[in-house]
């Protein structure tokens, strides 16, 4: 299949995001713990909160992030014992499910505000970047949810297709069937779009 999709995300993301988490370590400093685990909990923070910011950036509305990392990090604080060598994926996880849990909550509250009007499908949370096409920005957002976060774990964050499963959390076959699955979506998305006239003039228009 063509490599132009997941190429061009690769481009997108390659993006460097400033990032001055400051403030988020002084906060963990003041958690109650031991001394050494402060430290070493530090040292996983500053190695890892540029990629989770970007992560969360590429996902969450502004509005939100800032909860969002502030959650992601508190529960790597509380299950910092457990963590292993590769604690990345992990964030990702962790990150993933936050995003979820703060999805639903705002679907619910917006819910309570007003009726759907349609039946129509609800259109995806997932923020467009700035410099990704129109056409391919369409085809990764019309994905289902779990496709388009096997592609974006390895376009864009740059996992290995088996670090991307331990994020994604699930199995590494099912991992790669999303992934598949995505790349073949975003793939005939862009070719029927590439077939479609380019005027909007109806045909036998005079």
């Amino acid at each position: 299949m063509p490599s132009a999709p997941l190429s061009e995300l690769s481009i997108t993301a390659d993006r460097r995001v400033d990032v001055t988490p400051s403030a988020l370590v002084d906060n963990y400093r003041a958690m109650p713990g031991a001394d050494d685990r402060r430290v070493a909990f530090e040292r996983l923070f500053v190695s890892t909160y540029g990629q989770v910011h970007a992560y969360v950036l590429r996902r969450a509305p502004a509005e939100i992030r800032e909860d969002v990392l502030s959650e992601v990090y508190l529960v790597a604080w509380r299950r910092f014992d457990a963590l292993g060598g590769d604690p990345l994926p992990w964030l990702y996880g962790v990150a993933r499910r936050v995003l979820a849990n703060q999805f639903r909550g705002d679907r619910r509250r917006r819910a309570l505000g007003k009726r759907l009007q349609s039946a129509d499908r609800p259109e995806s949370p997932w923020p467009v970047p700035d410099g990704l096409r129109s056409e391919l920005a369409a085809a990764v957002a019309a994905l289902p949810e779990s496709e388009r976060e096997a592609l974006l774990l390895v376009a864009w964050e740059g996992l290995s297709p088996a670090r991307a499963a331990e994020a994604a959390g699930c199995s590494g076959p099912a991992f790669r069937v999303r992934l598949h699955r995505a790349r073949r979506r975003v793939a005939a998305a862009l070719s029927d779009d590439a077939r479609r006239p380019s005027s909007s003039i109806p045909e036998g228009a005079p």
